[in-house]
């Protein structure tokens, strides 16, 4: 049953992802000082979670190779999750909403299932290239379909240069990720290193951008929500999921986030959906099905169960 909930975990993770946009919009703070302010709680919270589980496991480490060792490849990633989001709202400044969030949103499975292919040495199946192929199509015709004209911005080459590196660099923390927990670490550490490194790299960026707004209720309350759900409990269910689930096939389950934010848009918002963007949804829900499957996942061990599993997801 473990195996089979992994991806359940995933989707649920992303449905968290899913109600940021929402959530930043209550907010009424500029994106890059309000992502700041989210990664730096979030990764404060991942890092004590991070803390008080390693001092409680401190006499019986799961992987002992490793103990009193640094974790660099994690130490990277921290690197990686600040760089993801300072790449993605500079792409979508340069190129607009629409464009941006396809291409740094979109490419991201494409390359944590091309790392996995190449670290993992197994080639990703066919349902995955064409569920994951399937899926991205549906997030573009549901984000195109929303912007009114279909894109807002120019199809700037630096603002498309950064989303691809954003991508690149989600698959790579994602990566990293996976082959720790892999290799038998407590998934809630791995994502307390990584997360607390960046939060420690984002608390500048944050103080030079201002945090006078965190003065005003709204912004307070939305920034906690942020931090505290959005980006901590959601990514102690993505490492959970990672445990059972190949790191290929939660990154494409994470495309269930810009689904989630739409719909929540049409609840609460009170935005509308074209119906091509309705065509986007369906498309892409269908495709997360399939990939979500039992068979569907793929890139790496289909079902692993690292050492340490003897008794997640």
């Amino acid at each position: 049953m473990a195996l089979r909930s992994g991806p359940l975990v995933v989707v649920a993770a992303a449905v968290l992802w899913g109600t940021a946009g929402t959530a930043g919009a209550v907010a009424a703070a500029d994106p890059v000082p309000l992502a700041a302010a989210r990664l730096v709680l979030g990764g404060a919270v991942l890092a004590s979670v991070a803390a008080l589980m390693r001092s409680r496991r401190a006499n019986h480490q799961v992987t002992a190779r490793g103990k009193g060792r640094v974790p660099w490849g994690q130490v990277l990633a921290a690197g990686a999750v600040a760089g993801y989001q300072l790449c993605f709202f500079a792409a979508v400044q340069r190129t607009g909403v629409a464009i941006g969030t396809v291409v740094a949103i979109g490419s991201g499975p494409v390359f944590t299932g091309l790392l996995s292919w190449l670290i993992g040495r197994e080639p990703p199946s066919r349902r995955w290239i064409f569920a994951t192929a399937a899926a991205i199509a549906g997030c573009a015709v549901l984000v195109w379909g929303g912007v009114s004209g279909g894109v807002t911005g120019g199809a700037d080459p630096w603002g498309i240069a950064l989303a691809l590196l954003g991508g690149l660099l989600y698959a790579f923390y994602a990566v990293v990720a996976s082959q720790a927990i892999g290799r038998g670490t407590e998934s809630a550490i791995v994502m307390g290193v990584m997360f607390g490194g960046a939060a420690v790299i984002m608390l500048p960026v944050l103080l030079v951008t201002g945090a006078g707004w965190l003065a005003h209720p709204r912004g307070l309350l939305a920034t906690l929500y942020l931090g505290c759900a959005t980006t901590a409990l959601a990514y102690l269910l993505y490492g959970r999921g990672l445990r059972t689930t190949p790191v290929a096939t939660a990154a494409t389950l994470a495309l269930a986030e810009p689904a989630v934010a739409a719909l929540l848009g049409l609840v609460v918002l009170h935005e509308h959906l074209s119906p091509l963007s309705w065509g986007g949804l369906a498309l892409l829900g269908l495709s997360l099905a399939v990939v979500a499957l039992p068979g569907g996942a793929v890139s790496g061990p289909a079902e692993r169960v690292p050492a340490h599993l003897g008794s997640v997801p």
